[in-house]
């Protein structure tokens, strides 16, 4: 088994992608940072997570993922909880995210 795969089942399995391999939920811009929804499906309902980046100075990708413990009944919810979050991240901590 490989270690995403692992990981995932860890922290509750699911999947932010549909068929094709295509995200399933739209990143969304704020104040320069990409946030990401990546709501996973956990106990018959759906755990808000998802992910912040952005490039660094030296152009490489930086990523700062989250796991909120909140289970909400659908995907759609939990992935417009998990832009709530994020976007509170980021007005919170800032360029401080990935020090």
């Amino acid at each position: 088994m490989g270690l995403g795969k692992w990981l995932g089942g860890l922290f509750g399995g699911g999947s932010n992608t549909g068929s094709g391999g295509k995200t399933r939920f739209k990143a969304e811009e704020h104040k320069g940072f990409l946030i990401t929804p990546a709501p996973t499906q956990r106990d018959g309902q759906w755990q808000v997570a998802g992910t912040i980046s952005r490039e660094g100075a030296d152009g490489t990708r930086q990523e700062h993922a989250f796991i909120r413990a909140d289970l909400l009944p659908s995907a759609d919810q939990a992935a417009e909880f998990a832009m709530r979050k994020g976007r509170q991240i980021v007005d919170e901590q800032g360029e401080r995210l990935f020090d």
